[in-house]
């Protein structure tokens, strides 16, 4: 916040721990779009006031919306300024076109350089919305790796390194999914299931639409996930898994749950028989779209 004369007094970590936006992402703002307007203190640190913060909160809206993030910035500027007479954005950085981040993500991944993936990622995010990024960059980049594994094109070790990576920065995005008043989700992937970085993706969107997420991740015993639906009681249980063999031994478990909660089921392994024969509803496309999608409960 501003001293009682209106100096700005929040440094650049402060302000990104109340966004919940990288200092590298609001840097990036700064010098791209001129969003951020510091002060230097008499020991040379850059302070941010009140009004930077909430230019950024209306920026991150404006990116929630599915603008991108030179649009939303457009936007907040012409905002503060009137409609059709915002400022000029602040200096262009020479860098890779947008068009061109997913193949710089994918080659930065196969080589092992994670300072180049985590660069990618991070001019994506502050290029595109969320929404965006996570629907037309990151779930297909993850389709293609697990192609490209089962062909033999892609070795173990880059689909890990690339999996592990990109679990990291949905787990930045998932941060706080459990807070707020909105309906509560269960999600889960059934035992044998190890791959769950979609549900992540479904979760955080869901997130974004306002609902709360209790996340078990990937081979969670049906057991307990009735224990937890039980002691939760959420709204939406959601169960992904890409292959069929891993939700058909739990059917009858399966059935009791949705007698319970509304269950849903996702992923490749997600077949209309099965979710026909336990009295669940089948989500069949992306996860974005498909937490879009979803109806709050009445």
């Amino acid at each position: 916040m501003d001293t009682p004369d209106g100096s700005p007094v929040l440094r650049i970590g402060e302000l990104s721990r109340r966004l919940g936006v990288s200092e590298h992402v609001l840097r990036a703002w700064e010098s791209r779009y001129g969003l951020l307007q510091p002060v230097r203190s008499a020991g040379g640190f850059r302070l941010y006031s009140e009004a930077d913060e909430s230019r950024i909160r209306r920026m991150q809206a404006h990116l929630a919306r599915g603008l991108s993030a030179a649009e939303a910035a457009r936007a907040v500027l012409g905002e503060d300024n009137g409609a059709g007479h915002g400022r000029a954005a602040g200096p262009h950085r020479a860098a890779p076109a947008a068009s061109e981040l997913p193949g710089a993500l994918r080659q930065a991944l196969d080589a092992f350089d994670e300072p180049a993936a985590q660069a990618a990622l991070d001019r994506l995010m502050s290029d595109l919305s969320v929404t965006t990024v996570l629907r037309d960059v990151v779930l297909p980049y993850l389709t293609e790796l697990g192609e490209r594994w089962e062909s033999g094109t892609a070795s173990i070790a880059q689909e890990h390194f690339a999996s592990n990576l990109i679990r990291g920065r949905l787990a930045g995005l998932a941060r706080g999914w459990g807070n707020g008043h909105g309906p509560r989700a269960v999600l889960a992937c059934p035992p044998g299931e190890l791959h769950d970085l979609a549900l992540m993706v479904f979760g955080i969107m869901l997130n974004r639409n306002g609902w709360r997420i209790d996340y078990l991740g990937m081979n969670t015993p049906v057991e307990e996930l009735t224990k937890t639906v039980d002691a939760r009681h959420p709204d939406l249980v959601v169960l992904a898994a890409t292959l069929p063999e891993n939700l058909e031994p739990h059917a009858t478990q399966l059935t009791a749950l949705a007698q319970r909660s509304q269950l849903a089921l996702a992923g490749a392994g997600a077949t209309p028989q099965i979710a026909g024969a336990v009295g669940a509803r089948l989500l069949t496309g992306d996860p974005v779209t498909e937490a879009e999608n979803i109806q709050w409960p009445r």
